[in-house]
């Protein structure tokens, strides 16, 4: 499977400053085939940087929907409005989101089944809490949110992927072990077997996210079951989002 690389800028990043990092991305990465990527700026960012990347190798991505397809829903986004733009994929159930805004694994499940209805690959993001960890909880969170954010979604392709995201390490500078990434992500594979069959969940990427950077993302990437990374803080920089590019197309 090809490695998938993953940019989430999350609330950084005006206009100017979205097209200049394309402009400094794009040249660095020519060379670097055998790797899938995708951004995903905010909102104000999409149609600009969707432009930019017309003709390149890089695919777009939103970090957040709204189930429905218009109405009276203000200050959300539609499906519809993504694909519009040129996303293919589209972030749902963001730690930062489940914690800060209160979305429920109900929100994510509606979420997910609109991106997928309207031709969108969600990334759907799991992942449990420090306390969790410690009170040896982390497999039970995880299986919750998967089976939760899955209910009633039936998949006839691969086009789903799953990001591991353990919360505190998400921007704390702090982050799993690369055998501890494996280990979770293994235990997303195997429940993902349980849900759609083996056939099926062997394609469905899973990416590792939290505090990932030039140092530590071959190590990661080298394990049986990580199949990239979604990446926070390091994506800010094209040069250092270049380099993550080159280490998940090469391999080091």
């Amino acid at each position: 499977m090809r490695k998938l690389i993953v940019a989430n800028w999350k609330m950084n990043k005006t206009i100017g400053e979205a097209r200049q990092f394309c402009h400094e991305l794009l040249p660095r990465i020519e060379g670097y085939n055998g790797v899938d990527i995708a951004i995903c700026p905010p909102f104000t960012c999409l149609e600009s940087v969707s432009n930019l990347l017309s003709n390149s190798k890089v695919a777009l991505g939103a970090q957040n929907l709204f189930w429905k397809e218009k109405g009276d829903y203000t200050g959300e986004i539609s499906p519809t409005m993504l694909v519009d733009v040129g996303c293919k994929y589209v972030i749902v159930g963001h730690s930062e989101r489940r914690h800060i805004l209160g979305e429920t694994d109900l929100i994510v499940n509606r979420k997910l089944k609109a991106a997928l209805e309207a031709g969108l690959i969600p990334i759907l993001c799991v992942g449990e809490t420090l306390q969790e960890r410690e009170n040896n909880r982390a497999k039970e969170v995880i299986k919750d949110q998967l089976m939760a954010s899955l209910e009633d979604v039936n998949l006839n392709a691969p086009n789903i992927v799953i990001a591991y995201e353990p919360v505190w390490a998400i921007g704390t500078g702090v982050n799993a072990s690369s055998e501890d990434a494996q280990e979770m992500c293994l235990y997303i594979r195997n429940k993902l077997n349980e849900l759609y069959g083996e056939e099926l969940a062997s394609n469905i990427p899973i990416l590792y996210g939290g505090s990932v950077k030039e140092n530590n993302l071959a190590d990661f990437l080298n394990e049986k079951d990580v199949d990239g990374a979604l990446v926070g803080g390091a994506s800010l920089d094209a040069q250092s989002f270049a380099e993550l590019i080159r280490i998940g197309a090469d391999g080091k």
